[in-house]
């Protein structure tokens, strides 16, 4: 059985966007009063891009920019790549590993409907690793071993 990306890793989300003309503070502000640590960039209902934490680091903080100038447009992954509902969590950490993120959006079709971490996704693995573990003691050493 694999871990589909919906619902098995994320589910009932309220996606949190920002427009291209949206301030970097005003961003920043939204994602510590969400207590999130990514948002998409939306034009209408097209996702044009992704902003994250450390986006806010490297490309404002790093580079001097005034967060109270400077536009999400100018920080953000524009075209990020994305996942799928149906995707497998397998390939969505795969992915994440080998392109050196921590965050993608989830489309289907043209509609955002979440976005996934690579904390969701291993605590979804570290979850499944500790029933394996439970299960495996189970067998090994006999849950009901000695009671009648």
């Amino acid at each position: 059985m694999y871990r589909k990306i919906v619902p098995d890793v994320i589910s009932g989300q309220t996606i949190q966007k920002v427009t291209p003309n949206e301030t970097v503070r005003a961003t920043a502000r939204m994602m510590r009063e969400k207590k999130i640590a990514a948002v998409v960039v939306m034009e209408g209902e097209r996702l044009v891009g992704i902003i994250t934490e450390r986006d806010m680091t490297t490309r404002v903080i790093a580079a001097g920019l005034n967060p109270d100038t400077t536009l999400a447009r100018d920080i953000m992954t524009a075209n990020p790549d994305t996942l799928g509902p149906d995707d497998k969590a397998s390939e969505a950490i795969r992915m994440m590993r080998e392109r050196n993120y921590r965050h993608l959006p989830v489309v289907d079709g043209h509609a955002v409907v979440g976005i996934v971490s690579v904390r969701d996704l291993y605590a979804v693995y570290n979850t499944e690793l500790e029933q394996d573990l439970k299960n495996r003691n189970a067998f090994i050493y006999g849950e009901n071993y000695g009671t009648a």
